[in-house]
């Protein structure tokens, strides 16, 4: 038999604003194994980041079912580590402090930090230098490039070896060149430390490159319509993402997508708008 899914939606809603407000989630159900990562698409506005927010604890759901490591999601959840479009480092501390600012909160190593910070500066440091910010440490914010800032950012979502790493548009707000370094970066720390991963984008060839399985979600009210093992050889190359069955699959996820836009809220509008 195999082992229960380590993140666990079942029959999810989520209404925002009350009993007449927007019904961003629709009895939507995901299940994530242990170790696997994991990429969400779908059109814009379909609950995507929504759905992060229930799994992390940050929102309750209207109605439905949350699991993480078989326990029910009642608040936020402490084995995870999260990453955002916006790096949103804290501008008045150095690098190295905001990478170790987790340990600061979470617990047990909170508790740890005072007796066993040399232990912790050594592997913030080692995480930094994993990512290529090797003597950086002591820099500011300001003073560090956006691909930079997430790079920290980053990190800082893996100093506590968190067993789940929620990551919503991480690379979104980066230029190409910079993305595409950081996919190699995400990656390369996926495969040494095995985190459980869910990756909301809009780049469909970077789920196709991250993801062992992407997700397509429906326009709102979002559920899970459709999903695509990747079978690439891992570590994955860049060079492998202008191959032909790779092309295929993001042209696969287009028109998931695409046809999800149609049948969506607006498809009406476009539709009468195409009329007059």
């Amino acid at each position: 038999m195999p082992p229960p899914p380590f993140v666990q939606v079942e029959q999810v809603s989520m209404r925002y604003g009350g009993l007449e407000g927007t019904l961003a989630l629709q009895a939507a159900d995901l299940a994530v194994a242990r170790g696997e990562f994991v990429a969400v698409v779908g059109p814009s506005g379909c609950g995507k980041s929504t759905l992060m927010r229930l799994v992390t604890g940050l929102w309750p759901a209207t109605a439905g079912r949350v699991t993480v490591d078989g326990r029910p999601v009642s608040g936020p959840v402490a084995i995870a580590g999260m990453a955002f479009q916006n790096p949103t480092l804290l501008p008045w501390r150095s690098i190295l402090d905001n990478v170790m600012l987790p340990l600061e909160v979470v617990e047990p190593h909170r508790r740890q930090l005072r007796r066993e910070r040399a232990r912790y500066e050594a592997e913030a440091r080692e995480l930094l230098a994993q990512v290529g910010l090797a003597g950086f440490e002591q820099k500011y914010p300001w003073q560090l490039s956006g691909g930079m800032q997430q790079r920290a950012s980053l990190c800082r979502a893996l100093i506590h070896r968190p067993a789940l790493l929620m990551l919503d548009e991480p690379f979104g707000a980066l230029d190409i060149f910079t993305r595409e370094d950081l996919w190699a970066v995400l990656q390369e720390v996926w495969m040494a430390r095995r985190p459980t991963v869910i990756l909301v984008t809009h780049d469909l060839r970077e789920a196709a490159y991250l993801a062992d399985r992407v997700l397509v979600m429906s326009a709102r009210p979002g559920r899970i319509i459709a999903e695509r093992e990747v079978g690439f050889q891992r570590p994955r190359r860049l060079e492998d993402t202008y191959a032909p069955e790779f092309q295929a699959l993001v042209h696969e996820l287009r028109d998931h997508i695409a046809a999800a836009r149609e049948e969506g809220p607006d498809a009406a509008r476009r539709e009468a708008a195409d009329v007059r």
